[in-house]
């Protein structure tokens, strides 16, 4: 259980989606999120190094406990990856979370709490990314992320809590929602856990992948899922999906 809790995978998908701009290519995201206590390998990073366009970091960057100095040295290495943009999760909040939002400023991190970013290709066709802060705690504003993006384009959600699904709705013109948090139920006995494995779905139009998180909480062990992260490819096409 020890062993698998600290492993090192990275899921390759390809996603391809009608309304992705054709001029784009392709969008290679590498999504890591939940990693709490864990320092992230360098195995991770050289795989994704030279593949990906961005990073998010989907919350839970860390929990109580953990040193800043252990955070600043993950996010160095996430940033030699490409541009960092993170969103916050619950457990981002038990510490001193001002410290860590100085600190990702500092660092160059673009936090995105409740608002977005514009991607444009040469072109000029545009992918929005949106951000959340964490449902769970009720300090999501996705009216507010939406009202920060321009409506019409390609539009991807970042938001540390799945269940953010429930509230979007299909004039928002969400495409794609990226989260975490459940670690696919960390502990799985007979392949039962109070959450489902992480895995890519499609709720109400959106394809959504929930990750099954990179660290874990309350203990460093894991049973019947793995750790990972990913990278994600997205393109223009008919949707399918491919792990």
């Amino acid at each position: 259980m020890a062993s698998l809790a600290f492993g090192n995978h990275v899921a390759k998908q390809e996603l391809k989606f009608g309304d992705f701009p054709k001029s784009f290519g392709t969008l290679t995201i590498f999504f890591i999120s939940d990693i709490h206590r864990r320092r992230i390998a360098d195995s991770i990073v050289s795989e994704a190094k030279g593949k990906a366009d961005i990073v998010i970091i989907g919350g839970d960057l860390m929990e109580k406990g953990v040193p800043l100095d252990r955070v600043k040295s993950n996010i160095e290495k996430l940033r030699t990856i490409g541009p960092v943009y993170f969103v916050w999760g619950n457990n981002d909040y038990e510490s001193n979370y001002r410290d860590l939002d100085a600190m990702l400023l500092d660092m160059k991190v673009k936090i995105l709490d409740n608002t977005a970013v514009m991607f444009e290709s040469s072109e000029g066709e545009k992918v929005a990314l949106l951000g959340v802060d964490d449902a769970g705690l009720k300090k999501d504003r996705l009216d507010f992320a939406l009202m920060d993006a321009e409506r019409g384009c390609f539009t991807i959600l970042a938001s540390h809590n799945p269940k953010i699904i429930d509230k979007i709705k299909p004039e928002d013109g969400i495409s794609f929602l990226l989260s975490g948090h459940t670690h696919g139920g960390q502990i799985r006995i007979f392949g039962l856990g109070p959450y489902r494995k992480g895995g890519i779905d499609t709720v109400g139009g959106v394809v959504r992948l929930i990750s099954n998180g990179y660290g874990t909480t309350g203990v460093p062990l894991r049973l019947g899922v793995r750790p990972e992260c990913h990278l994600i490819t997205l393109k223009h096409g008919r949707k399918e999906k491919k792990s």
